[in-house]
């Protein structure tokens, strides 16, 4: 398994706001608009912020762990299950392409690990 990146989540309360805040006075642009808003640095794409809508994903997690491979997603759960951590959004396949699940670490962070199907 190899971490491609983590990326933060921030609060989705005010999405268009969000986006004037990133774009116009932190120089991000916009990735993605659906179904969350995903922004990245013009010359570092590792560097990203994800902003969910409000209500999107109930827990919402702090932030994504991408793993690369969904083979790899199904390994870190099966890892996850072993040793008996809280899985609180099961292993799915989402519409908009990517692999996940949402886990719970030691300390009570909820964290979506993911990766980009095929």
């Amino acid at each position: 398994m190899s971490v491609t990146r983590i990326v933060p989540y921030a609060e989705g309360t005010d999405i268009a706001g969000s986006r004037d805040f990133y774009v116009e006075v932190l120089g991000l642009q916009v990735a993605m608009q659906n179904p969350v808003l995903g922004l990245t640095s013009p010359t570092n794409p590792a560097a990203q912020v994800i902003i969910p809508p409000p209500g999107m994903e109930n827990p919402e997690p702090r932030f994504g762990v991408d793993v690369g491979d969904p083979a790899a997603v199904d390994t870190a759960h099966t890892a996850a299950v072993e040793r008996c951590l809280r899985i609180v959004y099961p292993l799915t396949d989402e519409p908009w392409g990517v692999r996940r699940f949402f886990v719970q670490d030691p300390g009570g962070t909820v964290i979506n690990v993911l990766a980009h199907l095929a």
